[in-house]
């Protein structure tokens, strides 16, 4: 073992349980996707430490996609102003609507010609929509999301515990709750499709329960480190504010488009399209958040405290610049790819571990897995500590992330850590109480659109709530770089976790060496049984 591997590795566990720990794959879900269960035991080139984010030269990364994510900014947002003017106080002001005889089928026989005079039709009977009837229901869905975001940064340091246990029971009881209103107002779709959602969340909480301890215990260091940073709390406050800004010209266009003339087709296709563009955004500003946070985390564990004399000046405002300057290329490259990768990783995994002695589905689902797995290499979230600290781009940071824990064993302790899919709830919690309010006002003013709005007011909530939750995400994420870093890091922050974490890691290691038995004795009695 050379001397990097050797400054690597936890205390107390052997070469024997780090290859043992590389040979299996882990059929249980974990806390965010973020490094393969199938360890390649590949070692890390010789590399100096790494140094704090202050003391290195940055040059600029992924200038392509930072042009691409510029590109579709400008561009929706000229399409949102266009698309909510058209429908401001005047119908189809700007003339658009002849359009929509293209995308709606019930339209496409009738000249657009006659479109404004079928407008004008509808204004004398009071059944033409405009855009400032459905504005207040998006000012009430960024209102309520803003207001949860800003209750769950309030609540952390007093009472997270509990406010994580709120979430994890509680968003099964909500989507149950919700699946009745559906079935009642004969919304009968989505009423099975919240329905799964409860059936679906109540069973993996079943399935993790053991869990629990050692994640609430993750959690509750990482809420203590951000809470004594008031900074970066600070910096969450102000991505919500600016996310809000842009939510307000998003939910601008959105209003024009439902009250637009074009069919529900056409409408809902819309829809999802701005959708992705404001799941984008969302996603961007929770990694740069995330990069900023991972910045500041990284600086003070490194240094022993935010006091310490060796802190560089303005750690906070150098991180900031760094995230929305020469690394903001890769955090737009990374927000594309790893949300989708994550949530595709844990629906793989959660078939994988249920499939029974069925080995031509086993084989493919197999297939699928060791694909995304192979993805989770170049995309997973541990890439945005790197970033912070590095100023590399996104693949490499997320490959020297993956390699980082493949070889030195922490993914075993990784993925017994549930904080990422606790965290998830909070965000959907936070998505579906947004809606609902959004929702029950809709329902009395236009019930024929509760759908429209509400499914888009989720996600206004989602995307609020998720830069707030990020600062957690980011501290945990930090904590598990740094332990696979340099565990003397954690041990002189905080000698009592770091010696919870070490007994965990260990008995970890120890299970996946007795898997690693199990499956070698399995394999040469099935090949013993074959005839020669």
């Amino acid at each position: 073992m050379s001397l990097r591997d050797q400054r690597r590795q936890p205390p107390g566990f052997s070469d024997t349980d780090l290859a043992s720990s590389a040979s299996v794959d882990e059929e249980e879900d974990e806390n965010g996707g973020s490094s393969s269960s199938n360890g390649s035991g590949a070692s890390l080139p010789p590399a100096p430490a790494p140094r704090p984010a202050a003391e290195q030269a940055r040059h600029w990364r992924d200038v392509f996609w930072l042009g691409v994510f510029v590109i579709h900014l400008l561009a929706f947002g000229v399409g949102f102003a266009l698309l909510g003017i058209n429908h401001f106080s005047r119908a189809d002001r700007l003339n658009i609507d002849r359009f929509t005889n293209i995308t709606g089928g019930g339209n496409s026989s009738q000249p657009p010609v006659a479109q404004p005079q079928q407008q004008q039709q509808q204004q004398q009977s009071g059944r033409v929509e405009l855009t400032e009837t459905y504005w207040p229901f998006y000012g009430v869905a960024g209102g309520a999301g803003a207001l949860l975001a800003w209750a769950w940064l309030s609540l952390l340091g007093t009472h997270a515990s509990q406010m994580m246990k709120v979430s994890v029971h509680g968003l099964t009881t909500y989507l149950a709750v919700i699946s009745v209103l559906c079935f009642w107002t004969e919304h009968f779709l989505w009423g099975v499709a919240f329905a799964v959602g409860a059936a679906l969340q109540f069973l993996y909480v079943m399935s993790v329960l053991d869990r629990f301890p050692f994640t609430m215990l993750v959690l509750q260091k990482a809420v203590k480190m951000v809470w004594n940073l008031p900074e970066v709390m600070r910096v969450a406050y102000v991505f919500v504010v600016i996310m809000l800004c842009w939510m307000a010209l998003w939910s601008f266009g959105v209003s024009g488009v439902i009250a637009s003339s074009m069919d529900d087709s056409g409408r809902w296709w819309l829809l999802v399209i701005f959708a992705v563009s404001l799941f984008w955004t969302g996603a961007v500003f929770c990694n740069t958040v995330h990069v900023i946070v991972s910045g500041m985390v990284f600086l003070v564990l490194m240094h022993g405290s935010r006091n310490a004399a060796s802190m560089p000046p303005k750690p906070l405002l150098k991180s900031l610049r760094y995230a929305v300057t020469t690394s903001f290329g890769s955090i737009c490259y990374g927000s594309l790819f790893t949300a989708a990768i994550r949530t595709l990783r844990w629906e793989i995994r959660g078939v994988r571990s249920k499939i029974g002695s069925n080995e031509c589905l086993l084989c493919c689902v197999d297939f699928l897995f060791h694909l995304v797995e192979t993805l989770v290499r170049f995309f997973n979230k541990y890439a945005y500590v790197e970033i912070a600290v590095n100023g590399k781009g996104f693949n490499p940071s997320a490959r020297d992330a993956w390699e980082l824990f493949q070889s030195t064993g922490i993914e075993a302790l990784i993925a017994y850590d549930c904080s990422g899919a606790v965290l998830l709830m909070d965000i959907i919690l936070g998505g579906m109480i947004t809606g609902t309010c959004t929702g029950v006002w809709t329902w009395f003013k236009r019930s024929d659109k509760v759908i429209m709005v509400g499914s888009t007011a989720i996600l206004i909530g989602m995307v609020l709530v998720g830069l707030a939750v990020v600062v957690v995400e980011s501290a945990v994420t930090s904590i598990y770089v740094c332990y696979a870093e340099d565990p003397s890091l954690i041990q002189r922050w905080d000698a009592e976790f770091f010696d919870q974490m070490s007994e965990a890691l260990h008995q970890r290691l120890q299970y996946r060496s007795a898997r690693a038995r199990e499956v070698i004795n399995r394999q040469h009695d099935q090949l013993s049984d074959i005839p020669i």
